[in-house]
């Protein structure tokens, strides 16, 4: 039997639960679980504030495995087109089932806006098998895009960056970062805290981080902050004004909010620079309204405000390859706070939600090699 936890419900105690061994459809691959992350999507889903979540479901969307088995017939392949092995390491794209034929997916080229996309560990029900990362072992449907991780990337090192690196890596891309420009990064979570590591591959001047948590803002210094100012030792007008003095009285020339905080959009706003570029990554959940003026704080100062909704493959291929070239640069591994085995998947989840670690890793017995 494989062991898994399941969510049942917003709010509802994790419970164990033991699975059969899937029987693999053709093009299918079976992953045994090395580790799965645990983000604050997974807490958002314990708090009830994603809709349309088929509870109960295993989370954990984004994770890495050994391939333990393959179905029949036809060979699945990784994204380069190559096939999958026996005992290969690899990670796979959460976001499973987009059409490819509908108006988002074939004109805008917005696949994670498609009405079909599935997400692993978020909208797969529990009842339907091992669809989520928090198992020993991951049931990976037809189609998946499965991206095999190059030999001397550490496993934990890519975890590190998680659902993180992905999405910051698309917000820093729709933020243009350019060689020497100043750049904001709102939140030292771990979208922010990867936000900041590519904003410097991009060629950034200077990189401002502005979170809380002593353990996120130091992580913030180890990755390469110039400044980091926390937000419980100082107001918006302080913060303001800080900014402004080391950007010559302009403001930042982008801005990339990672918090999840309404207040932090329009705060962000006025971080940034005339014509600047603020990217607004961190509102995956409606938690409120904000409140900004249309004149002074956007159409007066030609600010360009860029909306990022999560990553498709091409942001995770990428994020794979960057931490395989740099992962020497930045001390990603370290940002690991703790590891915790299935049975402590409920502590695990509490401890992100209070912030107490950076970044929390599900690593299965099973897994442990």
């Amino acid at each position: 039997m494989i062991s898994a936890v399941v969510m049942p419900g917003p709010g509802a105690p994790l419970e164990p639960r033991a699975y059969e061994r899937p029987d693999l459809e053709p093009g299918a691959v079976l992953l045994r679980t090395l580790g799965s992350e645990v983000c604050g999507t997974d807490v958002h889903l314990w708090e009830g504030r994603l809709a349309g979540v088929p509870y109960p479901i295993i989370p954990g969307h984004i994770s890495v495995g050994k391939v333990a088995e393959l179905g029949p017939g036809a060979s699945a392949r990784d994204i380069w087109g190559e096939p999958l092995e026996i005992g290969q390491t690899v990670t796979f794209h959460d976001v499973h089932g987009t059409c490819g034929q509908c108006w988002f997916c074939t004109v805008a080229h917005a696949t994670t806006r498609c009405p079909e996309r599935k997400v692993y560990g978020v909208t797969m029900p529990a009842d339907e098998g091992l669809f989520g990362g928090w198992a020993e072992y991951v049931h990976l449907k037809p189609g998946v895009h499965v991206v095999a991780l190059p030999p001397d990337l550490d496993w934990r090192a890519f975890l590190a960056g998680g659902c993180g690196l992905p999405t910051a890596l698309h917000a820093a891309t729709l933020g243009d970062i350019a060689f020497g420009d100043t750049v904001i990064v709102q939140g030292t979570g771990p979208v922010g805290l990867c936000a900041m590591a590519l904003a410097q591959l991009r060629g950034a001047g200077q990189v401002i981080a502005i979170g809380g948590s002593r353990v996120r803002l130091q992580a913030a210094g180890r990755l390469g902050a110039d400044l980091v100012l926390d937000i419980d030792a100082m107001t918006p007008d302080e913060r303001l004004e800080t900014v402004r003095d080391v950007t010559g009285g302009r403001g930042a020339d982008v801005t990339i909010e990672a918090t999840g905080v309404p207040a932090a959009v329009p705060e962000g706003m006025r971080l940034t620079r005339d014509a600047g570029r603020y990217v607004v990554a961190g509102q995956y959940t409606d938690t409120g309204d904000a409140t900004f003026n249309p004149h002074r704080d956007l159409n007066r100062r030609h600010l360009d405000v860029r909306g990022c909704w999560g990553s498709d493959a091409g942001h995770l291929w990428r994020g794979v390859q960057v931490l395989a070239r740099y992962q020497r640069l930045f001390p990603w591994a370290s940002l690991i706070s703790g590891e915790y085995d299935l049975r402590d998947a409920q502590r695990a989840l509490a401890d992100v939600a209070a912030q107490r670690v950076v970044k929390a890793l599900i690593v299965p017995r099973a897994g442990r090699s």
